[in-house]
């Protein structure tokens, strides 16, 4: 199905958008002052040259009318434009290389502060928001600030200068022509208002529609093989139309938008130019004026309209860049979880493993709960599996567990300390978790292996390998442990779940949650790992779900749940002597295997 469209925003707040980026930006108030400072120097630099010119051509005059021509004093000028106009390319020069440190140090910044942000965001975010959007902030979004951020900073104090000092330099030659310049500019800014005005709905749309298609590529990409299985490939495809033509769409309207600031711009200046070439000549012909004096406006003139559509350019530059920094601090910005440095650290070596489930109530939305009043008292080294139909919660109970996310009421508590006052790292580390989904990571086998517990020997990877059957797979790879796992690794399902089990037996944690662990495995496989796997909790407090109910017969207790609620609990015999629920769920699992 083609993905739902956004409703219609309204544009943010351009001032809004680029004044949250002054923060970012203090550190650096020195060099970007020194760059100020250095643009001054350039744009100076280029002001003196038309005067210079000027008197040159002056002399030129004088040679036409029949006077010597003073050879001596033209070539002083000549030695003194070479270094002016090579003073101004140095402070051009050095005021860019400075700036374009301090974007880019700016931008690492920005990508180090997202990387930090997505730690502290709550579960709940990554459930409404596509993966793909929130790469597009860390990469498309950042990199736009980066660029846009660099042009402006490096052209608006350079061009401003430029253009005021052009004024200056006009007035002092003559007010009468320099005031024909002056009107061209509340033309000039007239018109960049109603464009600026207009399209940065264009420019946001454009980052959120780059944003839909990154999320659409990496979900495609991602699910390529179920696309292909299910020959769905031709609505893949219209998908991905769909995202590519909006933002072709938006790209198109924004950059039209941009386009126009340039060619009117352009005609107001040229408009400019071409009224003081014909008063100019007049004024030349009527004998009030030397040609020294048109050729020195006409050059101050075309100096006005550079930095004129300069600053045009770059109010297209700023509107990208606001729209990518709304992007980017939408993200900074939303809400964190609760801060527990300050909370209790308990030692893995003294926590005993006594859980207990207190009156807990929790929904993911607040019209929408799915555990109500939940109680359980586990006890050291009990085996607990959780067993229900789809939707009974019981990864949710693993969630609240683990504090993925906070119970709405109610307390969990881990020898009798409640989870809320322990702080999140500690309590992951008290956990050893194998869950459903595998993951393995880009580098060595033995840095996957010993992720949980870097401090552990080869020999204390290869006894846990042992346990699981891995040993003979792993001393088969090119390097055993130091073989590198990829994207293209050629390694089954199977073989990557039983790699996840041997690092949680790596990691040694007091408690572990195994949420179908052996669902990618064989019926044979399955045995042998249940053998290792119940050596593994040997000792340990475990949370086990699970599907295939044939599985759990040896736990201690069986936790039945419907609906968020425990409606059965007790051992494997106990529920089925019951005839309840559970026994309904095995018998049919069983009858349906006798049937297979």
């Amino acid at each position: 199905m083609p993905r739902p469209q956004h409703m219609v925003q309204k544009p943010k707040n351009l001032k809004k958008g680029l004044l949250k980026l002054v923060p970012y930006l203090k550190p650096y108030l020195v060099w970007i002052i020194l760059a100020i400072f250095l643009s001054i120097i350039g744009a100076l630099g280029s002001l003196f040259g038309p005067r210079l010119l000027g008197e040159v051509t002056r002399e030129c005059q004088d040679f036409v009318d029949g006077n010597p021509m003073d050879f001596e004093y033209i070539g002083k000028i000549g030695i003194t434009l070479i270094c002016v106009y090579t003073f101004s390319a140095f402070g051009n020069y050095t005021a860019s290389f400075l700036l374009t440190g301090v974007t880019q140090k700016v931008s690492y910044k920005l990508r180090k502060d997202i990387s930090e942000k997505i730690n502290r965001v709550p579960l709940r975010y990554f459930d409404s928001t596509a993966y793909g959007d929130l790469l597009s902030r860390v990469t498309n979004d950042v990199d736009s600030i980066s660029q846009n951020l660099n042009q402006s900073l490096v052209n608006t104090f350079s061009s401003v200068i430029l253009l005021v000092g052009v004024f200056v330099m006009m007035f002092t030659i003559s007010w009468q022509m320099a005031l024909i310049c002056v009107v061209s500019i509340p033309l000039s800014l007239f018109a960049l208002i109603i464009i600026v005005k207009h399209s940065q709905k264009f420019f946001r749309a454009q980052q959120r529609t780059l944003g839909d298609l990154n999320a659409h590529i990496e979900e495609a990409y991602s699910g390529h093989q179920v696309i292909i299985a299910y020959h769905q490939e031709e609505t893949n495809y219209k998908i991905f139309d769909e995202c590519n033509t909006n933002l072709k769409n938006s790209a198109w309207k924004s950059q039209f938008a941009s386009g126009l600031m340039m060619p009117i711009m352009g005609f107001i200046g040229n408009a400019s130019y071409i009224t003081i070439c014909f008063l100019g000549g007049i004024l030349v012909v009527s004998g009030l004026a030397g040609v020294e004096f048109i050729q020195m406006f006409i050059q101050y003139s075309r100096m006005a309209n550079q930095p004129l559509q300069t600053i045009g350019q770059i109010a297209n530059v700023l509107q990208s860049c606001a729209a990518a920094s709304e992007r980017v601090f939408e993200f900074l910005e939303e809400e964190e979880l609760s801060k527990d440095s300050n909370l209790a650290v308990l030692p893995k070596e003294e926590v005993i493993g006594n859980v207990c489930f207190n009156n807990v109530n929790f929904g993911y939305y607040p019209n929408k709960q799915i555990i109500f009043n939940f109680n359980c008292d586990v006890k050291k080294g009990m085996k607990v599996a959780i067993v229900g139909p789809t939707g009974a919660g019981k990864t949710t109970l693993v969630n609240l567990l683990m504090r993925f996310y906070e119970v709405d009421s109610g307390e969990i508590t881990i020898d009798s300390i409640p989870t809320q006052d322990i702080t999140r790292n500690n309590l992951a580390s008290l956990f050893g978790m194998v869950l459903q989904d595998t993951w393995l990571f880009e580098g060595t086998l033995r840095d996957n292996l010993r992720y949980g517990n870097m401090q552990a020997t080869d020999e204390e990877i290869m006894k846990c390998l042992e346990a699981c059957h891995m040993d003979h797979f792993v001393n088969s790879l090119p390097g055993g442990l130091d073989y590198v796992f990829d994207e293209t690794a050629n390694i089954s399902a199977g073989q990557k779940q039983l790699l996840t089990i041997a690092r949680a037996m790596i990691e040694d944690s007091p408690m572990l949650i195994l949420d179908e662990a052996t669902s990618s495995v064989d019926t044979r496989t399955e045995e042998l790992i249940q053998k290792a796997m119940d050596h593994l909790m040997e000792g340990r407090t475990s949370f086990v779900i699970a599907h295939r109910l044939s599985t759990i017969k040896n736990a201690d207790i069986i936790l039945v749940l419907k609906d968020g609620n425990i409606i059965e609990q007790g051992n494997h015999n106990e529920l089925l002597n019951k005839k309840g629920f559970y026994a309904d769920l095995y018998n049919s699992q069983f009858a349906t295997s006798f049937e297979g």
